[in-house]
């Protein structure tokens, strides 16, 4: 059910995803320290929180450069197109009851569609720029998001068949019983592995690798053109955190806990996941993720649709 007050839910849902994705640079250098027995930020502010703060004004601060050989107007509209698609997400993630922009009936294809066309930030950004090394960035995404994008749909598949529907609300009422995480382990894995590729963090973060690439599809960035990436990136996992929580751990679901509280601690749990992995995967090489996409990833997911299938099909019918 959509919210009764629009323009409230729209104001307070995109105010608490940009304040969570800024939050969450802090948030991950302190666990990137903790798990690597160092101190992270400690010295602006009590417990180094006005770091963010400290950084947002230097970024703010800086020059605003275009490269002279660069296409300005595509170079100009990269950066926004991926806060835009990535927003645009948000308008179908039920929070709690009634705390819902829009309640769509296709909300889960909504949010595929958008984060295919997150992509054609990163292309565009890496080909804009006549860099060589942010051109070979922006094909590396553009391969990655294609192959990962096609698992990522079917994984989700059987959570759809299981529910019976594609409105994220009736997915979250269809686990009153059991969390989808039980019949669908595989497509829960599956997901994650693709919403890491998708939100192309570490191990799959090969579009930006540095040390191969400089800094891939952003290297000729600065300022607040370079922020919108930086911040669309955090938004970007904490998209797929509230994508997991709700197609497979119940949404806002829980006891004692207000429904809201039960979303948000489930969402943190699976960003906290996202950093630990930045902090002890090794990053593969290119071919290798190719590989794993294809020969292994799809044939999981088509093994997983295929036996979901049946098992609704024997049992449901």
């Amino acid at each position: 059910m959509t919210s009764p007050y629009p323009f409230a839910a729209i104001f307070g849902i995109l105010i608490v995803a940009l304040t969570i994705a800024s939050g969450l640079i802090w948030i991950e250098r302190r666990l990137l320290a903790l798990w690597q027995d160092r101190y992270g930020p400690n010295r602006v502010g009590p417990f180094g929180l006005l770091q963010v703060l400290a950084d947002t004004i230097k970024l703010l601060a800086k020059e605003d450069w275009i490269p002279p050989f660069a296409d300005k107007p595509v170079f100009i509209i990269a950066p926004a197109i991926i806060m835009i698609t990535v927003l645009m997400s948000f308008a179908v993630i039920p929070i709690a009851p009634g705390i819902i922009i829009s309640d769509l009936n296709i909300a889960l294809l909504f949010f595929l569609a958008m984060s295919s066309l997150g992509v054609y930030s990163i292309v565009l950004a890496g080909w804009s720029s006549d860099n060589k090394y942010s051109l070979l960035g922006g094909v590396r995404a553009a391969a990655q998001m294609l192959s990962y994008e096609v698992f990522m749909g079917l994984s989700l598949m059987g959570v759809v068949l299981l529910s019976g529907s594609f409105d994220l609300v009736d997915i979250v009422h269809a686990q009153r019983k059991i969390w989808f995480i039980i019949p669908q382990f595989l497509g829960f894995v599956l997901f994650l592995i693709a919403g890491l590729a998708e939100t192309r963090r570490l191990p799959f973060d090969l579009p930006e690798a540095e040390s191969e690439l400089v800094a891939g599809f952003h290297s000729e960035y600065s300022g607040m053109k370079f922020g919108m990436f930086f911040v669309g990136e955090y938004l970007g996992v904490t998209l797929i955190s509230a994508m997991i929580t709700i197609l497979f751990f119940g949404g806002w679901m829980g006891p004692v806990l207000p429904p809201i509280v039960w979303f948000l601690l489930k969402m943190f749990f699976f960003i906290g996941v996202f950093i630990l992995m930045r902090a002890s995967l090794p990053r593969p090489r290119f071919d290798q993720l190719m590989a794993w996409a294809w020969k292994l990833m799809l044939p999981l997911a088509l093994a997983n649709l295929l036996v979901t299938g049946a098992v609704v099909l024997a049992f449901f019918h």
